[in-house]
């Protein structure tokens, strides 16, 4: 049994049935409610456009705003990356003078 519902959304003035997984159904109405608000932002921005005109600026505010979170994780990553190595690299000293013995070099403690 698949968990596929049906479900209607307003954007703008149109209304959609989309299909889309149950446990997905609030996450796709939060973003059409964000999409309907930036919609509305435009709106009341730039007064005389068609409603197509506000959509479709709402939405390629969003998927910028994708993007930008897109890159953050990214960059997010990476700086894990290079944390990990320096502490591979600071483990592999330290375990490198626990192994010397402070007897063979008198400047050593």
């Amino acid at each position: 049994m698949t968990d596929i519902i049906i479900i209607n959304v307003l954007i703008g003035d149109r209304t959609f049935r989309l299909k889309t997984k149950k446990a997905d159904e609030e996450i796709v109405r939060k973003t059409v409610k964000m999409v309907n608000d930036k919609v509305m932002e435009y709106k009341s921005k730039f007064a005389g456009k068609d409603m197509q005109d506000y959509v479709s600026m709402a939405l390629l505010w969003l998927a910028t705003e994708q993007n930008k979170a897109g890159e953050f994780l990214i960059e997010m990553q990476q700086t894990e990356e290079k944390l990990q190595s320096l502490q591979t690299k600071l483990d592999r000293l330290l375990q490198e003078d626990e192994t010397e013995d402070p007897q063979d070099d008198p400047h050593k403690w």
